[in-house]
């Protein structure tokens, strides 16, 4: 069984009457990536802030490389690296300065010359963090949270706003570490980015873990197929339901948006399209794909739009 090394067991935590984490329990498993999704509002960020020592939890229990994150912090901190979602570098330091600084508390740090080449931040010279585009002070806090060689790096959406050269170069080192026995824990509203690159995956709403595993825990060893249907008017879901077998589900994702779920096969995929064609239904989409992790987490945590 692989070691844990981050464990949050029944953590909780209120902000007055609301309540941001209910009894929150997952695990990270040591040398791997851990992705933790969740919608605006779920809890994520709060979760990771009490891991990394910064909130501290009304009840519940956070063991982090098998230290508690506020008694234990002084020898934790050579450990862990955090990248947290914004801040943390100071505005009038050069990305040269910092990265060499931040190195120096370490006792056998990367090489900083190499690293700022990998991840494109050797060209930018004396230039203030406050000048720096977002994209070059996401790199720059994710060169800093590395840096030291940490066993574990917390990061908090580390690729927003980044452009896809910069995230492949990311996603690259983030599979190096892991590699190499690091483990990662981040956050990510990119549902393409955590199945690219996450070993273990916990989903979270409204405070607490709604599903955690792999990926193909969640999505299935052999993921089921999704019927797409896209019509110019919106159609009854009955009428498209009363084509297809009582174990296929229709479920309408917005108006004239279907989709279907279940035993979906390219003859049932021919079915609806000769339904459509008969009804003068016009269709801007039929397309047939696997169930991804972004269906698994659609349905667990709904649609809806979220503040």
């Amino acid at each position: 069984m692989t070691e844990s090394a981050l464990e949050v067991l029944e953590l909780c935590k209120r902000y007055g009457s609301v309540t941001a984490l209910n009894e929150l329990t997952f695990t990270a498993p040591a040398a791997h990536v851990t992705a933790v999704l969740g919608p605006n509002g779920a809890g994520k960020t709060t979760a990771l802030e009490i891991c990394e020592g910064f909130r501290t939890a009304d009840s519940g229990v956070v063991r982090v490389l098998g230290r508690d994150p506020r008694s234990d912090r002084t020898a934790l901190r050579p450990r862990v690296g955090v990248m947290l979602q914004s801040g943390g570098m100071h505005p009038g330091a050069s990305a040269a300065t910092l990265l060499d600084h931040v190195s120096s508390l370490y006792a056998v740090p990367l090489d900083t010359a190499a690293l700022s080449e990998r991840l494109g931040l050797s060209g930018l010279g004396r230039t203030p963090v406050r000048r720096l585009s977002g994209g070059e002070q996401r790199r720059l806090a994710f060169a800093l949270a590395i840096v030291g060689r940490p066993e574990l790096v917390i990061l908090d959406e580390p690729t927003t706003g980044l452009d896809p050269q910069a995230r492949l170069a990311v996603w690259d080192v983030v599979r190096e570490l892991t590699l190499a026995g690091v483990t990662i824990v981040l956050t990510t509203h990119l549902l393409e980015e955590a199945e690219r690159i996450a070993d273990h995956v916990v989903i979270i709403d409204a405070g607490t873990t709604v599903a955690e595993g792999t990926l193909p825990q969640l999505i299935g060893a052999e993921p089921a197929s999704v019927l797409t249907v896209r019509t110019r008017e919106p159609v009854a879901v009955a009428d498209l339901a009363a084509v297809v077998p009582a174990e296929v589900t229709v479920r309408e994702v917005s108006s004239g948006h279907y989709v279907f779920t279940g035993d979906v096969g390219p003859d049932l995929t021919a079915r609806v399209a000769t339904w459509c064609t008969d009804h003068l239904v016009v269709t801007s989409e039929l397309s047939l794909r696997q169930r991804s992790l972004e269906d698994v987490f659609l349905d667990l945590t709904g649609r809806e739009l979220r503040p």
